[in-house]
């Protein structure tokens, strides 16, 4: 299907909004996200049953030419199929004239995308992991979400409501101005509208088409390196020299005491059992709610800060410089995961991302995953063989230079910037970098040691008690030190 591209001069925008349903309403709500399900786990049955029946076929020995068809998995495939069925099939005969024809179609949109991130998957044209095949959505956790393409999708000309196919109009809980205004004035066109329920409420997002022409930034001549971190949530170092530092929040771990006690609560309530059938009583019911509460706040706090630190930075900065960072694997760490999902780390590089290229006429620079930005003096460019997490000052031999961890990376990425060809988008790769000297691999992936391998004092690899811990390899000076300009 060919991708949507917008207007020259206008950007693909999403507007959300809060909704504040009736009861009525909430159910026709539920029952349209629920139809989308449906429709999503009949279209993997579908395709799938042609799978396994080849299967058994083959394993009766029954020729090529004789095994049942593939069934297609494109859009307009699944749509002509479910069209032909819905009539007569069970699942859906006597219900699904209740919902609009898009909840329908966004199962089936879902489904056909699902099975193309397989086949490519599977074929080594998709980047990341291996996708498995497809698995049906439950009841029970898959998010309540239904969108609409077709049919009637404005917002309301007083600004307090919005209209939707077969949903009819519906109150928001915050005004609309912000959509309405470019609307009204024809430099914003809405494409599609998508409900979904989460945080416990329901929310509304337009898409739309809107005229919008890059802000000039603050500082365009200026770069700057971020170091994101635990203790200190980002620190900024400027090409002019200035450092700034963004502290963490914290919003988990100041919630952390309510959360406490509100699972408490929870616990001494009679919940549900998926093993014996038990339905939870109103009282778990109502526990619950306010421990989730808790949570959607924690949620709500920490989007809030992330956007207004990325949008700072993107407004202020002609090139920005961030680390490829591997949240993923920092996450594996047990004793840190909890800190660095609060951060949010991958949050703000894909905020950064696209707030730099729709929203102002900023650069932004990716150093590469294995760059030594820690390791670096950023005074003469001698790179250390070791610099151990818990070492939070960095101490140059060469030029004696001591200097905070922290404050040294940021000083460091924002000299990359220089360093890397416009266009390119990565820094600190081989082709776009001078070369320097990585002493002892240090670009590349350290060995993981296998688990539970007893250690010896003085052995290669094993821990040593901090009495016992050796000096640090001295200092290599790079071929070019990168300077800030």
């Amino acid at each position: 299907m060919k991708k949507f591209q917008a207007q020259p001069g206008f950007v693909v925008e999403a507007f959300r909004f809060a909704l504040d349903p009736n009861a009525s309403q909430e159910a026709a709500l539920r029952s349209h996200c629920g139809a989308a399900r449906a429709a999503y786990n009949w279209a993997v049955g579908w395709v799938e049953a042609s799978w396994w029946q080849r299967r058994a076929e083959e394993s009766y020995g029954v020729p090529e030419a004789g095994l049942t068809k593939w069934r297609p998995w494109s859009l307009p495939a699944l749509r002509k199929a479910f069209n032909e069925g819905k009539h007569t099939d069970p699942r859906f005969a006597a219900w699904w004239e209740e919902n609009s024809k898009e909840a329908y179609s966004t199962g089936l949109a879902n489904a056909a995308a699902a099975f193309d991130n397989y086949a490519r998957s599977k074929q080594g044209k998709r980047r990341g992991r291996a996708m498995g095949m497809p698995r049906f959505k439950s009841k029970r956790k898959t998010p309540l979400s239904c969108r609409f393409t077709t049919g009637t999708i404005r917002v309301e000309a007083g600004g307090r409501h919005v209209t939707l196919p077969r949903l009819g109009t519906i109150r928001v809980h915050e005004p609309t101005v912000k959509l309405l205004t470019r609307v009204q004035a024809g430099t914003a066109r809405i494409l599609s509208a998508t409900v979904r329920h989460e945080r416990g409420r329901w929310f509304v997002s337009f898409q739309a088409e809107v005229k919008r022409d890059l802000e000039r930034v603050a500082r365009p001549d200026t770069a700057v390196g971020i170091d994101l971190g635990v203790k200190t949530l980002a620190v900024m170092a400027d090409s002019t020299g200035e450092i700034r530092t963004a502290p963490n929040p914290g919003h988990y771990d100041r919630a952390r005491k309510q959360l406490r006690r509100a699972s408490r609560v929870v616990s001494r309530r009679q919940g549900p059992d998926r093993r014996t059938g038990a339905q939870p009583s109103k009282r778990w019911e109502k526990a619950n709610a306010q421990r989730n509460k808790v949570h959607h706040r924690v949620a709500n706090l920490r989007e809030d800060a992330l956007h207004k630190l990325t949008t700072a930075v993107a407004a202020e900065y002609g090139t920005v410089v961030i680390e490829d960072l591997n949240v993923a694997g920092m996450l594996r760490n047990r004793c840190l995961a909890r800190r660095i999902a609060d951060a949010g780390f991958g949050e703000i590089r894909r905020q950064l991302d696209y707030k730099t290229r729709r929203r102002y006429a900023t650069r932004l620079v990716v150093a590469d995953r294995w760059y030594p930005s820690s390791k670096t003096c950023s005074g003469c460019g001698a790179v250390k063989a070791k610099l151990p997490l818990h070492v939070r000052t960095y101490e140059c031999d060469a030029c004696g230079l001591v200097i905070d961890r922290d404050d040294n990376a940021a000083l460091n990425l924002a000299a990359l910037a220089a360093a890397c060809v416009t266009g390119t988008g990565v820094a600190g790769d081989q082709d776009t970098a001078p070369a320097v000297s990585k002493p002892r691999g240090a670009d590349h992936k350290t060995r993981a040691t296998r688990p539970r391998r007893k250690a010896e004092a003085g052995r290669a690899g094993g821990a040593t008690l901090p009495h016992q811990r050796q000096t640090e390899a001295r200092d290599r000076t790079q071929a070019e030190a990168l300077l800030l300009w």
